[in-house]
């Protein structure tokens, strides 16, 4: 949506070279210089971060990704090595590793695939096969059921109208299609509910949602919530969400992070990350908004050490 501001705009002074012989002085001897690498990465875009890797190789014959594996721990290395991918290469290891293993972690596959447009739904599909040699769509049929994989088949789809028109009629018979579909029929029918959020654009939605509450007299996420119920429920709020103000959602995401006990670190990594040089700035204004604490001050509370000081030099 229009507005939207970033954090890491591109370096002008930018010069390689210079940046990878101070990050390599950052490395020699005793110790490392932490600081020295956050001040350098967390001020390049994601270009210049995959520029200075070459430059890294072309002059050490060393992988720069390497270097700092040995240099570095815990999740503070976790998040510099996110930085070091390419946006879209760490988007989709984080597909997979979301699909690996035991168990399926829903929530990343929907803040991903829910969050993207029909270019970077093309793009998952393109590299996560490139990364992974294997089938986006085929492991998320393959490792999710029913409606929730309906759901995210459809959303691979990347056919969502990515215009801004809205047209009052459809929202109507829209909304009207949701009612009957939800509150007004004894089971809910999941296909309309799945059709309408996956394919329609966000600022049309954003009319539904109206006219919805107009014919049945519940906000949608209320109706969504006593109608649904696990995954798919955390799906089709998600997917309202994100059409009604996405970086709003992603405050969101932030907030339920530091919740509570423990720190989902990965999440923090993924969001601040990837969304540095498109909308994180916007995010910050919506989180401080929302929860009136900055979110500077609560990355403060609840993160430590280099991490913490990556975190919050990305932020800016």
């Amino acid at each position: 949506m229009g507005n939207c501001q970033p954090t890491i705009y591109p370096y002008e002074d930018f010069d390689a070279v210079a940046d990878i012989k101070a990050i390599r002085k950052a490395c020699k001897g005793f110790g490392t210089d932490e600081k020295a690498i956050i001040e350098i990465l967390a001020n390049r875009s994601a270009d210049q971060r995959q520029e200075i890797k070459q430059a890294y190789f072309d002059k050490y014959d060393d992988e720069l990704v390497d270097k700092l594996k040995s240099e570095l721990s815990g999740t503070f290395e976790k998040a510099i090595l996110a930085m070091l991918d390419a946006p879209i290469v760490y988007a989709v290891k984080e597909l997979r590793k979301a699909m690996k293993g035991a168990g399926t972690d829903e929530d990343v596959l929907v803040e991903l695939l829910c969050t993207a447009t029909n270019h970077d739904i093309l793009l998952f599909k393109e590299y996560y096969f490139q990364v992974h040699e294997r089938d986006l769509e085929a492991d998320i049929e393959g490792d999710t059921s029913g409606d929730v994989r309906n759901l995210l088949t459809a959303l691979l789809q990347g056919t969502r109208d990515e215009s801004y028109e809205v047209d009052d009629e459809l929202a109507e018979q829209d909304a009207t299609a949701l009612f009957e579909a939800g509150e007004a029929c004894f089971g809910t029918d999941e296909n309309t509910f799945t059709y309408i959020l996956a394919s329609r654009n966000y600022l049309q939605l954003q009319t539904t949602f109206k006219e919805y509450e107009k014919v049945s007299g519940t906000e949608i996420l209320d109706a969504i919530e006593n109608e649904t119920s696990g995954t798919l429920k955390r799906c089709y709020k998600a997917l309202v969400r994100v059409a009604k103000n996405p970086q709003l959602y992603f405050a969101r995401r932030l907030h339920e992070a530091m919740k509570g006990a423990g720190t989902d670190e990965d999440t923090l990594i993924r969001i601040i990350v990837c969304r540095s040089e498109y909308d994180l700035e916007t995010i910050k204004d919506m989180y401080l908004e929302k929860y009136d604490v900055s979110l500077k001050d609560a990355l403060r509370d609840e993160c430590s050490g280099d991490f913490k000081r990556l975190l919050l030099a990305i932020c800016h």
